[in-house]
């Protein structure tokens, strides 16, 4: 007799064995004996979920209908997921942008294998460290490809109801943080000089900068722009989720003024859109290859101005607006950013478009001639 209450153990495999009250008879039989599991622990959750469904059944001294055990004992066992399967279900739920979770899930099961998610160890979670460590991957790339990880297998634990610690949970990655750089900014004058450069190219791809520089959008926020996202008349764009791209986080949805450089050039590239999309060589089979749009607007500014990225322009933005003391909160405002300023920073509906236009203005590189620190414009 095993010591686990209302359980026997034959043959390796424990089951559940328990005499029936007088009442239930009728309905059970005299005894019940139903195989549980061969490992003595699940045996014992189960024999324990097991009797509370029983004793609920059997607490009317009359009428007690009889209850399935076999089926009770089948849905006590944990769902067997892959884990590409819950992948799929938790992007499908998260308002997030997939890519970066795509690249860290396809990795990992190149390394591990799509298994069922309860499955894999921690030894599986360090073989995926070690390989992005081997292939050159900076440190804060492979925190972010973990986190991405973590998040799906804790949602995957979650809904399964099970009782594991995520392999993904406090992991090492040998030097973190010692390989970031400081990500240079642009100066006025480069910003001047580009803008003109673009405006007179005739390249769309080269509209970007001024549109970035002068707005300090993601890239893809707005190479991902619809038509109807655009506001000529009012001189706005309305930054919000589409069926080609979602937006980093629920900030990011936003209504931006277009002021100087960055309404010129948006009026530019409009001309060259089609009916539905601004950038219409980068919209393909329904999604936004922003990525690709990154690289060819790279090219040029990293050849033109030593190195300097697209993303670059939106650090530089972010200090102009330092530059004027532009407040906090406004500058997440516009730029899109998650506020870190507390609780209170997100009562509200936030600053007024007219506000906002306000600080643009304040930060705008003229569209005549280019001071060698700040240049102001009126409003």
């Amino acid at each position: 007799m095993s010591h686990i209450q209302y359980t026997i153990s034959r043959s390796g495999t424990y089951y559940y064995n328990r005499r029936v009250p007088k009442h239930a008879v009728d309905s059970y039989g005299q005894f019940i004996r139903q195989a549980l599991s061969k490992d003595p622990l699940e045996a014992e959750a189960f024999s324990k979920r097991l009797s509370d469904v029983l004793e609920g059944a059997w607490s009317a001294t009359a009428d007690t209908p009889p209850v399935n055990i076999s089926t009770i004992i089948e849905s006590f066992q944990p769902r067997r997921v892959a884990l590409s399967e819950i992948a799929a279900e938790y992007l499908a739920l998260k308002q997030i942008d997939q890519a970066p979770p795509r690249v860290a899930l396809s990795t990992f099961i190149s390394l591990a294998g799509d298994r069922d998610v309860s499955e894999y160890t921690r030894q599986d979670a360090k073989l995926f460290v070690h390989h992005l460590e081997l292939k050159g991957n900076k440190t804060a790339t492979i925190r972010r490809r973990i986190n991405s990880l973590s998040a799906i297998i804790n949602y995957a634990y979650s809904e399964l109801d099970l009782d594991k610690r995520n392999p993904f949970t406090r992991l090492f990655i040998q030097n973190e943080g010692s390989d970031v750089f400081k990500r240079e900014t642009f100066t006025n004058d480069q910003l001047k000089w580009g803008y003109d450069k673009a405006l007179s190219s005739g390249s769309t791809i080269k509209l970007l900068m001024p549109i970035l520089g002068e707005t300090g959008c993601r890239l893809a926020e707005i190479v991902g722009l619809r038509r109807e996202d655009i506001d000529l008349e009012n001189d706005l764009i309305h930054i919000r989720p589409n069926s080609a791209r979602r937006l980093k986080n629920k900030n990011s949805e936003r209504v931006l003024p277009l002021v100087g450089y960055a309404r010129n050039a948006m009026a530019q590239a409009i001309s060259q859109a089609d009916d539905e999309w601004l950038f219409p060589q980068y919209i393909k089979a329904g999604n936004c290859y922003a990525t690709h749009a990154s690289n060819a607007v790279n090219k040029w500014l990293k050849k033109d101005f030593g190195g300097l990225t697209s993303h670059c322009l939106r650090h530089t933005f972010r200090d102009r607006l330092r530059a004027v003391e532009c407040p906090m909160d406004m500058i997440d405002q516009i730029g899109g950013w998650k506020s870190v300023g507390g609780v209170g920073t997100n009562y509200g509906h936030g600053y007024l478009k007219l506000q906002v236009s306000r600080w643009l203005r304040l930060v705008s590189i003229s569209l005549v001639q280019c001071g060698s620190i700040i240049t102001l414009v009126g409003g």
